[in-house]
């Protein structure tokens, strides 16, 4: 199965994996909405914005998020309106900011706690999953753990192997911890908003080659009342066909793959936004592999023991089984540490033109054929 999974990321000669690409793709996917447009950089500090002004026990630390307005201007302007009490410039040691961070939200306070990357986030991952996790359970329901982890996860452009791991399975593993995985504005600003209020700690996994791509907002999501709900995907495009599921950025790839399909051979794809990895909404996903038959999906993670991998089993073990006419399959970056090459990291990740191609292939197969 792992070679199969690994096959379905072949090299092609035309893939670009680049910032400036990845952006383009997401403004042509968007550019027929005439509604508002926002970046997730923009919608991201909006809904921290709306949050601390709602809330006082709301507050922000982390590397450079202060005087320097964020690594990557998430933070822009905070420390501004609501000043160094409320956001707050650590030193560089994960461990223990962290550490006060979760230490505060014990004691009553709302941090949201910015990792530079959640490579780094590793540093700090005793407190993480050891205090954060676990100790609402192990106090009998006595402490609470209001906190919010954040930053970008997952592959960039150029920045190696160390700099690129996707943890969404990592943390999608531990009880006690819910994990969000945003891909559009809406998505970014409805669920870091719904991260903030929830009493429980909370991973938020952005990614840093979405933070300056536009995406259409509702008039209700420019609202400072919009709140998505966690635990429940969204079905991004409908279809008849093929189930596609994927989070983060694999979304606008999985969509761009699935306009591709309809208009040069007919193919109707069914596209699944999870938004949420834990706790993840399978009933969304059980009800399309009933309705469409086949499934794959797609991730930027390795295929070993990840989100894809999760979710076979849970189909495994529904009656969405009986309804497969072909075997599942996996889309995934390659078992690989990412390449700090550039003509090398290009082929470690899944595109709109392998998720076509691996469409094609389970679209082509029968199950009793095997």
């Amino acid at each position: 199965m792992m070679l199969a999974a690994t096959r379905r990321i072949a090299p092609l000669a035309s893939r670009r994996f680049l910032l400036a690409s990845g952006a383009g793709c997401q403004k042509r996917l968007n550019s027929s909405d005439n509604s508002n447009q926002m970046t997730v950089r923009d919608a991201l500090n909006q809904a921290m914005e709306e949050e601390m002004a709602r809330d006082d026990k709301v507050y922000l630390l982390g590397e450079e998020v202060a005087q320097y307005n964020g690594a990557y201007k998430v933070t822009r302007g905070l420390l501004d309106k609501f000043g160094s009490r409320r956001v707050i410039d650590t030193p560089i040691t994960e461990m223990g900011f962290t550490g006060l961070a979760v230490g505060s939200a014990f004691s009553g306070l709302k941090p949201i706690c910015e990792f530079m990357t959640f490579n780094f986030a590793m540093q700090a991952i005793d407190q993480i999953i050891n205090s954060a996790a676990k100790t609402h359970y192990m106090s009998g329901g006595v402490v609470h753990c209001p906190i919010v982890f954040r930053g970008p996860n997952g592959a960039a452009a150029g920045v190696a192997a160390q700099h690129s791991q996707d943890y969404s399975a990592w943390y999608g593993a531990v009880p006690g911890l819910k994990v969000l995985s945003p891909w559009s504005s809406e998505d970014a600003k409805g669920l870091l908003k719904a991260a903030i209020r929830d009493p429980n700690p909370v991973v938020f996994l952005e990614n840093e080659l979405e933070y300056g791509t536009s995406h259409p907002m509702s008039d209700a999501a420019m609202q400072d009342d919009f709140v998505l709900p966690i635990g429940k995907a969204k079905i991004e495009r409908q279809g008849e066909d093929i189930t596609i599921v994927a989070n983060s950025r694999f979304v606008g790839w999985s969509m761009k793959a699935a306009e591709k399909l309809e208009k040069e051979s007919g193919i109707s794809c069914e596209v699944i936004n999870l938004r949420t990895i834990k706790p993840m909404d399978m009933d969304t996903i059980a009800n399309s592999v009933k309705k469409t038959n086949h499934i794959i999906t797609v991730e930027g993670a390795w295929a070993s023991f990840g989100v894809g991998s999760e979710i076979a089993g849970c189909i495994m073990e529904s009656d969405a089984f009986d309804y497969l006419d072909a075997p599942m399959i996996r889309v995934a970056g390659a078992d690989v540490p990412t390449p700090y090459a550039g003509n090398l990291e290009e082929f470690a990740f899944p595109d709109d033109k392998i998720i076509a191609r691996t469409v094609q292939d389970v679209l082509s197969k029968k199950i009793g054929a095997l």
